[in-house]
């Protein structure tokens, strides 16, 4: 079966590069075991994907469930997938079994894969690597031949760094990984799409199909979609219901979805699921290296500013430093013979009053300028090892000082290996 014979099998819309990938892919590993991880946004047709991998396996006439883990409750969702036992919880009145029993020697869809609890991905890892599981309250290993195929919108690699989900997992699911792109990646079949679910809509409501003016088609292919397909569907139903006109024109979209209009400028995406907003603070950190170079700039001048004054000398008004000064440099200012170079002094512009270091060193020597480190890694380093001293170990201390949350300091105190 070619490309197009899977697109219209399984009533797929589109020509994009990255999806034509996708469905390449999951055609290429159908027929085998493989796990297959889905990775993309929520909306953007992943279950078809598993659909297609179930379809075109030797599994086919098996049993095919897709079972959303993220809308399960942590309580019960191990007794869902794997089973109980009666009397193994309050309220198991009977033996119950799970889906791994039911879907025996067919496909399982896993949506939502980032938000399993650790407990039941432990029990997930087993039956990948074993094809054994324990039913809830029962000691008894069971077997069972099952293909799974695990979907997500998040990125797992940042939930492993949080500690929210198991590494060897995500290494065990990530078999064969597929991802699809977002409707803003493959804006070529934005159009295409909506005239699909344009006829569709004509069809279920007994109307003639609703069509867009240029103007109109353009807005569409500018805007972002975060729901993606979804998203889009919903507004095509919206305008075949509630549209007096069939052409629908540019004013007409904005009128009932002023967000059509909001700008694609490029921002720094975060994990909605971040609570800790680490992007966000690592932002922080360097606003806070740059505000303290110029505090310390500041104090700089001030010190220059309050040593003239001092020593009642007068300085230019002009920003022609060179010309209305004269720096006499101590290394260029030495002694045939031996001794040691004269004191550095500044010599004001009335050429009367020159300015002597008090603490200057006799056993003065050349000098090295070294540029200082900018490496936003080093000051971050700096930043965290002196609030930690200030406050004497007290991460919470600490992070309050920062301005991030006691759980970035720890992170980056891992991260970077800092002694507390």
């Amino acid at each position: 079966m070619d490309l197009q014979s899977v697109k219209r099998r399984f009533g797929i819309v589109g020509n994009s590069p990255g999806l034509n990938r996708a469905i390449q892919t999951a055609m290429q590993v159908a027929n085998t075991d493989l796990t297959v991880l889905i990775e993309g946004e929520s909306g953007v047709g992943k279950e078809v994907i598993h659909k297609i991998i179930h379809e075109l396996s030797k599994r086919k006439h098996g049993p095919s469930i897709a079972i959303n883990t993220g809308a399960i409750p942590e309580g019960t969702i191990n007794s869902e997938l794997f089973g109980h036992d009666k009397g193994a919880f309050t309220g198991a009145s009977a033996d119950r079994k799970g889906y791994f029993e039911t879907v025996d020697g067919g496909t399982i869809f896993l949506d939502e894969i980032g938000e399993m609890p650790l407990d039941t991905q432990a029990y997930l890892l087993r039956v990948l690597e074993s094809g054994e599981y324990i039913k809830v309250g029962s000691s008894k290993v069971m077997k069972t031949d099952v293909r799974i195929v695990a979907a997500t919108n998040v990125d797992l690699l940042s939930r492993i760094n949080k500690g929210k989900f198991r590494d060897d997992l995500y290494y065990r699911l990530n078999t064969v990984p597929i991802r699809i792109p977002a409707l803003y990646e493959r804006r070529e079949d934005i159009h295409i799409l909506f005239r699909k679910f344009a006829t569709d809509f004509a069809g279920k409501y007994r109307t003639d199909p609703i069509r867009l003016t240029e103007d109109g088609i353009k807005l569409i292919e500018n805007y972002r979609w975060p729901g993606n397909i979804r998203e889009l569907r919903n507004l095509v139903e919206q305008l075949s219901v509630l549209s007096e006109d069939q052409l629908i024109t540019r004013d007409d979209l904005l009128k009932l979805a002023p967000k059509l209009a909001n700008r694609n400028l490029p921002t720094i995406r975060e994990d909605r699921n971040d609570s800790s907003g680490s992007s966000f603070e690592e932002r922080e950190i360097l606003y806070k290296v740059l505000f303290d170079m110029k505090k310390d700039m500041t104090d700089l001048k001030s010190l220059v500013f309050n040593l003239i004054k001092s020593n009642d000398l007068s300085y230019p008004k002009t920003t022609n430093l060179t010309a209305a000064t004269t720096i006499v440099n101590p290394m260029e200012e030495r002694f045939p013979t031996q001794g040691h170079p004269a004191p550095p002094t500044f010599q004001a512009q009335n050429d009367t009053k020159p300015v002597f270091i008090d603490n200057y060193d006799e056993n003065y020597k050349e000098t090295e300028i070294v540029e200082e480190n900018l490496s936003l890694e080093d000051k971050t380093v700096e930043l965290i090892e002196k609030a930690l001293k200030k406050h004497k170990g007290r991460r919470k201390d600490a992070a309050e000082e920062l301005g991030i949350s006691e759980r970035t300091l720890y992170r980056k105190i891992k991260e970077h290996n800092i002694a507390e």
